[in-house]
């Protein structure tokens, strides 16, 4: 049972999740409307998946790239990124939400990002944990509808009602994505922890410069 304590921890502004900030409060005007928490939270949810691009090559471990409105100025951003800014619209309209991490098998990234990575695990892919008819669910905005049809795979749909929060198979019935380890949610970024384990899991990838590149140039429906 969640307690009235640990929900207030889950709406409170953060230095990451900038629910208080004028720009994600104009996100919320725009995109949120009427309605129930639900189906605001929804409409929300469709604008980040949707309204950003998933660009896993902008992945950067300054800390200022983690905050809500960093994703908001650059209209992209990773899975992460994209958590953060649902999870600051979310607390903005009054809905507790939290930041979920877990270690997922990607099946479907490019051959340029697994070579950068090293491996086709995603360490601590994060999705969003929101509060909604009295219980926790979990939702994943970051592959925007385009990089899903350049890739073959389903979007994620997300109804406020049912967990929504990975791609198990592509269009073809092929396995897209598979989950490893769960590593739970968070009231704010666990920054230490998750730089630690960028650091350590994909050291080719912050050895020099990061690189730059266009994801969806290189999306591409895996070949069965």
């Amino acid at each position: 049972m969640t307690s009235t304590g640990a929900l207030d921890a889950a709406l409170a502004p953060t230095w990451y999740i900038e629910s208080d900030h004028p720009a994600v409060l104009g996100f919320v005007a725009e995109h949120a409307g009427a309605g129930t928490p639900e189906e605001r939270v929804v409409r929300l949810y469709y604008a980040v998946r949707d309204g950003f691009r998933y660009d896993p090559y902008s992945i950067r471990l300054d800390p200022r790239n983690f905050r809500a409105t960093t994703c908001l100025e650059q209209g992209a951003g990773y899975c992460i990124n994209k958590a953060i800014l649902l999870a600051a619209a979310a607390r903005a309209v009054g809905v507790p939400a939290r930041l979920g991490f877990a270690d997922v098998r990607n099946h479907l990234a490019s051959p340029r990002l697994i070579e950068l990575l090293g491996t086709d695990v995603f360490y601590w892919h994060g999705y969003t944990s929101l509060w909604l008819g009295g219980r926790w669910v979990k939702a994943t905005p970051a592959f925007n509808i385009e990089l899903c049809e350049r890739f073959g795979v389903r979007p994620l749909e997300f109804d406020g009602r049912a967990d929504s929060v990975f791609h198990e198979f592509d269009t073809g019935g092929r396995r897209h994505m598979e989950y490893i380890r769960e590593h739970g949610d968070f009231d704010d970024l666990p920054y230490e922890r998750l730089t630690a384990v960028m650091l350590a899991e994909y050291p080719r990838l912050f050895a020099g410069e990061l690189p730059s590149g266009d994801f969806h140039a290189e999306a591409e429906p895996i070949r069965g």
